[in-house]
């Protein structure tokens, strides 16, 4: 599933190409994602522009003219692709073996829009969703409204780190992957910063010093910016729209390492694999205390 990383490098590509466009008509080729696509909600939507795009947690907001957002969430395959007049078919997330056009049976949604540019909504699992939000409601969206703050958030310290834990009984790793919590974290994610962070992932939070904590937040923004200059990663190939690949994946320290040498000069472990509320965990038991 992508995480905020490269969500964000979504973001930034689909900010650089369609930003001021107009949407002149949008086809359904099959509606049936986590929610079905409403057609009274395309049919709002024709001739506005779109104005500016962001990004909240793993989610997209695409803000457009007459204060109506399309809130998308690309699940677990979802994607998005650019096609130009004259141009071939731009890449801005997650891809699977595309080869010879055969990626098309699983575009869903087409959005026509203008400058002869088509915006492309491809999802082969269909766990993602698309659906409208006017401005005034869109924190009170049930998706939007219970997320944490963003991790590069000034509040997101460890002033509110503390309050946060303040009685509750959980590991570490299962608080990082709350987005009530913090939002846009994912396992990967997690994986390598409890790592940078010399935490084990069975950690309880109330054994916590305060000193982990700051190396967390620290490390949780310093990781995710990394993640984000390398254009994200996955165990598939990531595109931006400008064709780099994500390349984060290659500097994993333990992600998906079962049995590797831990990397850290100084030590002799390896890197063990667990499972922790169904997500696989991977740590070093002799750095990760």
């Amino acid at each position: 599933m992508p995480e905020l990383p490269e969500v964000e490098v979504v973001k930034k590509s689909l900010e650089k190409e369609i930003t001021n466009l107009s949407i002149k008509r949008v086809k359904i080729k099959d509606g049936n994602l986590r929610y079905k696509v409403k057609r009274q909600d395309i049919y709002k939507i024709k001739g506005l522009k779109i104005k500016k795009i962001k990004r909240r947690s793993k989610y997209l907001l695409i803000f457009l003219s007459n204060d109506f957002i399309i809130i998308v969430h690309l699940g677990m395959t979802g994607k998005f692709f650019i096609k130009k007049k004259n141009k071939s078919k731009q890449k801005t997330s997650f891809y699977y073996n595309l080869q010879n056009g055969q990626e098309e049976k699983h575009d869903r949604l087409i959005f026509y829009l203008s400058k002869e540019t088509k915006l492309i909504y491809n999802d082969v699992r269909k766990f993602g969703f698309i659906t409208l939000c006017s401005k005034r409601k869109v924190f009170e969206n049930k998706h939007i409204k219970k997320l944490g703050p963003e991790p590069f958030d000034r509040n997101f310290n460890l002033d509110y780190f503390v309050k946060y834990i303040n009685g509750k009984k959980r590991v570490i790793k299962d608080l990082l992957m709350d987005q009530k919590f913090v939002s846009g974290l994912g396992n990967i994610y997690v994986n390598e910063i409890l790592f940078f962070s010399n935490i084990n992932p069975k950690r309880k939070i109330s054994n916590l010093k305060e000193f982990e904590l700051l190396q967390i937040i620290k490390n949780i923004k310093k990781v995710l910016k990394k993640a984000i200059l390398f254009g994200g990663s996955t165990i598939k190939d990531f595109k931006s729209s400008s064709g780099k690949l994500g390349e984060f994946q290659q500097h994993f320290k333990v992600y998906g390492k079962k049995g590797h040498q831990c990397s850290n000069l100084d030590c002799k472990g390896k890197v063990k694999k667990i499972t922790i509320s169904n997500r696989s965990s991977f740590f070093c038991s002799i750095c990760q205390k």
